[in-house]
């Protein structure tokens, strides 16, 4: 993915995927990843996320705003 790309991030304590986050950079090398920004506030995030707890950001296909 690329910088700026809108995805989720899966939580580490109930591994539930989170909205709000954008890649910053991906990283190469022996552990590859993202280095993450939170985009409600621009905060980077100090670790950097495995490809297996990143994606894509989906888009919500209903229109109930309570969803």
């Amino acid at each position: 993915m690329q910088s700026g790309t809108r995805v989720e991030v899966r939580s580490r304590f109930d591994q539930q995927w989170a909205r709000g986050f954008e890649v910053v950079e991906a990283i190469d090398g022996p552990s590859p990843g993202y280095l993450i920004r939170r985009r409600s506030d621009g905060s980077i995030l100090p670790l950097v996320f495995t490809l297996e707890e990143v994606r894509e950001e989906r888009r919500r296909t209903n229109n109930m705003w309570w969803v």
